[in-house]
């Protein structure tokens, strides 16, 4: 099939990689390329940088706004028999995707986790699992109707950033199936159901905290569904540190919400008596370390105590 390919972040990498191998890529279209590090330099989205290495010979266009007439004429002027539209991040408008078969995949069981974070967001929630949904376009934000889900299992100890490469890389195969079936006319389309719907707000940095006297479960969810970013930061001998990941064993503490029970094996009070248990840490500067490597370079002493809350 011929394909124009709409996305910019890394989710969409695997599922472009692969219709390039089993299809042809008609275009390639991206967000701008953006200031990013300490020089500030213009660089090119993941979809962008990887379209103009390995793609050369494509079409590649990255436009301020996708609706603008004159982009909108490029666009549909590609010879096409699909449009797979993977984290784009601009709306698409009714007469850019007019007469196109048009299919977005999104990483969350729709409707549940509607937004730009369903990731982090069902980690968030403690959700047993998720999944990747590919929808047709619509004119409210992941609205379409449902054409394929996959699901996976959430373990507790599972990062948002891990389950982020785990659902991008289940997304080949789903969007395969739906080209598939849609070339076949084989294609059962099913609304969603609207009662049903949650919302995954996007993150921000200042979302980066955890509070000790919430219970051991939800700390546990907020560490792991907020690593690695925008990560959850506390304070430990007053100098920062990023908790990245944690568990809750079994057993509890009657010592002060934030209070280090077992330094060894990282276990720390939360309200109720609960246990956390930090697995993964990350000081300044300094590189992802398990907890007990941590805590034996520091000599980290049981009964010391880490400071959480939002002004972390």
């Amino acid at each position: 099939m011929k394909i124009v390919f709409l996305g910019s972040g890394e989710f969409g990498l695997p599922t472009l990689r692969k219709l390039s191998e089993d299809h042809t890529i008609s275009g390639v279209v991206t967000q701008p390329d953006r200031p990013a590090g300490r020089s500030r330099r213009p660089t090119p989205t993941p979809i962008g940088a990887w379209a103009e290495e390995s793609l050369p010979v494509v079409a590649l266009f990255k436009p301020e706004n996708v609706n603008e007439q004159s982009v909108m004429d490029q666009i549909r002027a590609l010879d096409s028999d699909a449009w797979v539209i993977i984290a784009f991040g601009q709306k698409l408008s009714g007469p850019l995707i007019k007469d196109r078969f048009a299919v977005n995949l999104h990483a969350s069981l729709l409707p549940r986790w509607r937004g730009a974070a369903p990731i982090n967001h069902a980690i968030l929630a403690g959700d047993a699992e998720t999944g990747n949904t590919v929808i047709t376009i619509a004119d409210r934000m992941d609205a379409g109707r449902i054409l394929a889900q996959s699901r996976r299992v959430i373990h507790p100890t599972t990062t948002a950033s891990e389950l982020h490469d785990l659902l991008s890389n289940d997304g080949p195969p789903l969007v395969e199936q739906v080209l598939r079936q849609h070339a076949e006319s084989a294609l059962s389309p099913e609304m969603q159901d609207e009662s049903a719907v949650t919302r995954a707000g996007k993150l921000k940095k200042e979302h980066g905290w955890v509070d000790f006297t919430d219970s051991a479960e939800n700390c546990r969810r907020r560490i792991n569904g907020l690593s690695a970013w925008p990560g959850v930061g506390v304070l430990f001998r007053s100098e920062p540190l990023r908790l990245l990941r944690a568990n809750t064993p079994s057993g509890n503490s009657d010592e002060d919400p934030g209070s280090i029970v077992d330094s060894a094996s990282g276990l720390v009070a939360c309200r109720g008596a609960g246990l956390l248990q930090l697995l993964e840490v990350q000081p300044p500067g300094k590189r992802v370390m398990a907890w007990k490597d941590y805590a034996h370079g520091r000599h980290v002493q049981a009964g010391e105590k880490l400071i959480g809350g939002r002004a972390c």
